[in-house]
């Protein structure tokens, strides 16, 4: 990283954006341009690594390319304001944001009711009963974070 001012390492501070996040974009393998795609996403953290949960039908070009290669990068950004700094005249952007690799997994038929529950945690901090009809026409993974580092740009001068 270019800016290590910017550059957050401390697990405990990314997993803080993590939970401010509320879209996750993955980039997949697609031959000679990446796919990038925008979705809603669960967190869980065990003996200190980070998994992240996913959903979405049971058919589609995601899930193509992820069968055919599922080592993904992924990224979520948030807190975004504009900084103006008149004297300069200049402005620039606020975020935090996070960055990381890993690899992805389908979750078991048996297991996808439990994950759907940590997914929807995510967005909704109190259990609460969804419907579950939809379940088998779901499609579940995860992805299991291997590395990821976090950057923050606020408007200290």
């Amino acid at each position: 990283m270019r800016r290590k001012d910017r550059e957050i390492t401390d697990f405990d501070e990314m997993m803080e954006i993590v939970k401010k996040c509320d879209t996750c974009r993955l980039a997949l393998n697609d031959g000679e341009y990446p796919y990038i795609v925008p979705l809603n996403f669960g967190h869980e953290v065990k003996d200190g690594k980070l998994t992240l949960y996913f959903h979405c039908a049971n058919e589609g070009k995601k899930l193509d390319l992820i069968r055919k290669n599922n080592k993904v990068t992924f990224e979520m950004d948030c807190d975004h304001n504009f900084i103006l700094y008149e004297e300069r005249m200049s402005c620039t952007m606020g975020y935090e944001s996070v960055i990381g690799h890993g690899t992805i997994e389908f979750v078991a038929e048996e297991d996808k009711f439990e994950a759907l529950k940590i997914l929807m945690r995510h967005y909704h901090a109190e259990d609460f009963a969804f419907n579950t009809k939809p379940i088998p026409v779901t499609t579940v993974f995860k992805l299991e974070v291997e590395d990821m580092t976090g950057k923050r740009r606020n408007n200290i001068h």
